[in-house]
């Protein structure tokens, strides 16, 4: 497992002890609003996006870099298809951008089985 995957895992199985049904209720409101609804708190600011993505700045680049493999692209043209990049102004705002997409990506893989069924 990842650094990257074990802080997701940390991060989310905190949060889903607060559902009464558990990772299915925090799964689903992620799903549903994703990290920008401000759903993980540790991952509102630009201070915390920030430090997040140079924590784990290398999983990161392997994770767009499989995942632009798989849609036939280039790294460049994955970030520029992600949803809010057209926003992107600063160094600040691309690594926030990075850090949910990093966030979102590795906890549907880790817990989201709702794409399985």
């Amino acid at each position: 497992m990842t650094e990257l995957e074990q802080e997701v895992t940390r991060i989310c199985e905190e949060h889903a002890s607060g559902y009464d049904n558990g990772m299915a209720g925090f799964m689903k409101d992620l799903r549903y609003g994703g990290c920008v609804s401000g759903i993980i708190g540790a991952l509102c600011y630009y201070s915390d996006t920030n430090k997040f993505h140079d924590d784990f700045e290398s999983d990161i680049w392997d994770l767009l870099s499989e995942n632009a493999e798989e849609q036939g692209m280039t790294i460049p043209e994955f970030i520029a298809s992600l949803n809010g990049a057209d926003n992107v102004g600063s160094i600040e705002q691309h690594k926030n951008l990075l850090a949910w997409f990093a966030f979102e990506e590795t906890a549907f893989r880790l817990f989201d089985k709702d794409e399985e069924d």
